[in-house]
């Protein structure tokens, strides 16, 4: 949960010089505290929820390293068992030629 601060005091100071009674410059007051602190809560990121997410993005990118590593010894594997089965059918392809 955020914190703001809000200087009530002063608030309620310049809404009495603008003409308003005391009880509602300090009910005003109040409500904006209030609705500040929502907006806070509701909207903002803080350090902490910023900290979160950055230890996500690097968990997420040492998997993504993983993955890609993975992928490239499959493909790998890939290109040998596809040569070594172009060899055996160039092969078989020589043997049927030279037996006709």
């Amino acid at each position: 949960m955020s914190t703001i601060t809000f200087d009530t005091l002063k608030f309620v100071d310049r809404l009495e010089k603008a003409g308003a009674t005391r009880e509602l410059a300090t009910a005003m007051a109040e409500a904006q505290k209030e609705s500040l602190s929502e907006v806070m809560d509701a909207q903002l990121a803080t350090k902490s929820d910023v900290a979160k997410l950055e230890s996500r993005f690097i968990a997420v990118d040492s998997k993504m390293v993983s993955i890609e590593n993975r992928l490239e010894a499959m493909e790998l594997r890939l290109t040998i068992k596809l040569g070594a089965f172009l060899a055996v059918f160039a092969g078989i392809i020589i043997a049927a030629l030279k037996a006709f």
